[in-house]
């Protein structure tokens, strides 16, 4: 899988890059860039990171010139600063560094992290898995094609993906001030964790005099970003949500819409990611009342991430779908319990072959490189390994939603029979 993505897929994407205009800059690292470099502007000359001299300056180093307006491939506010303020006085620490050195050390510290997040989730979960199982979790993960990207790229989704899963981690252990913090640093990209916010906090209010410490971490640290990055940055709330109302423009739309088309997309999507959204915040309203330690709040935080990808994350963004990791982790060691259902069993024999197809197909297209002329080649085999990757947060989300219909199922033909 990294050879295809190092030396066939990446390679190939330069090539349609410099086709659409965009130039040649940063590659490695790309992602990251716009933070490493605001942070670094604004530590050494105070500069706002949302201004367009800011943008231009971004492009510049990501592209090897400011993109043009005239070309409708690269609008020109594209790559701008995306992100909260407060994500620069976080990540502060790497303008210090030249940006070749960061972009290194930052991909091992990302990858650290990322199969660390493999161990924390199944303590989140309340799940053991041997040495074996373990390994071959950790290496699944880094290996697939969402990670390699992420990792790639240094997108911060990979870290966000961690706090998430320490946050949970401690949640379960009932430390609950930590995981109320740990989950306010992952508002660096909130898109990311609000369903999971919404859901934490009605099951913090069930019982407020035992689980409030949790809002209490996750209120006081929010606050302290949000006061400390309005001191250095005092209009920057109002600029942020001004470039994500732009983003829109240029961005690919949530997977719920997306792969309908952009005519059918542009009219119904809109109508099923809300529907979705709402299915979303029914669940997180009954499952309010789930112990931390039960299956029930385990399959409830694990199908919102997976509702999040569909509804709230761009199409394109593979990185984020690090957010589906509790969620396979939870069908791979679980699934068993639920393969009495017919439904149950098809929907994850299909998941299953999306899940593992970049793996099946990556030697394959390999290995016939030498062989087809090159042409043939990119036109036809070259994306065979990604062509899934769209589909797996539907069956990851189906089936974790059967898994709480049969819980609940269950849970009621046992009430009916103690009755």
């Amino acid at each position: 899988m990294a050879y295809y993505h190092l030396m066939l897929f990446v390679p190939r994407a330069q090539e349609v890059r410099a086709a659409l205009g965009f130039g040649t800059g940063y590659s490695f690292g790309a992602d990251f860039y716009p933070i490493w470099f605001t942070a670094r502007e604004g530590l050494l000359h105070h500069r706002d990171p949302y201004s367009p001299e800011m943008t231009r300056e971004i492009q510049i180093g990501l592209f090897g010139r400011p993109l043009d307006a005239q070309n409708p491939a690269a609008p020109i506010d594209y790559r701008t600063f995306a992100y909260p303020a407060f994500a620069d006085s976080l990540l502060w620490p790497s303008a210090i560094l030249p940006f070749s050195v960061v972009r290194t050390v930052l991909a091992l510290i990302l990858a650290a992290v990322t199969a660390l997040s493999t161990v924390l989730w199944l303590r989140a979960l309340q799940l053991r898995a041997g040495a074996v199982m373990l390994t071959a979790l950790i290496l699944l993960t880094l290996s697939s094609y969402g990670v390699i990207e992420g990792l790639f790229a240094e997108q911060m989704g990979l870290l966000v993906g961690f706090l998430l899963a320490a946050s949970l981690a401690a949640l379960v252990r009932e430390r609950l001030f930590l995981s109320g913090s740990l989950l306010a640093l992952a508002l660096i990209k909130p898109q990311m964790i609000l369903l999971v916010v919404i859901y934490l906090l009605l099951w913090t209010c069930v019982r407020w005099r035992i689980r409030w410490p949790f809002v209490a971490g996750f209120f006081s640290v929010s606050a302290l970003l949000l006061v400390s990055s309005l001191l250095v940055w005092p209009r920057w709330i109002q600029e942020w949500l001004r470039v994500l109302f732009g983003y829109r423009q240029y961005s690919t739309p949530p997977l719920a819409s997306h792969l309908l088309g952009h005519q059918i997309g542009s009219r119904l999507g809109p109508i099923l990611i809300a529907a979705l959204l709402v299915c979303a915040l029914a669940v997180a309203w009954r499952m309010r009342h789930s112990s931390a330690a039960s299956m029930e709040f385990a399959l409830t935080l694990s199908f919102l991430l997976a509702i999040t990808t569909i509804t709230l994350l761009p199409g394109h963004a593979v990185y984020d779908h690090v957010l589906l990791l509790p969620g396979v982790i939870l069908i791979v060691l679980s699934w068993r319990d639920f393969a009495a259902s017919q439904p149950f069993r098809v929907i994850l024999a299909i998941t299953a072959l999306a899940v593992f197809w970049p793996w099946i197909s990556a030697p394959m297209v390999i290995a016939v490189r030498p062989m087809l002329p090159h042409d043939l080649f990119i036109s036809t085999v070259l994306t065979l390994p990604i062509r899934t990757a769209a589909s797996i947060p539907f069956g990851v989300c189906a089936l974790l939603g059967l898994m709480m219909w049969r819980g609940a199922d269950k849970k009621t033909r046992n009430g009916h029979e103690a009755n």
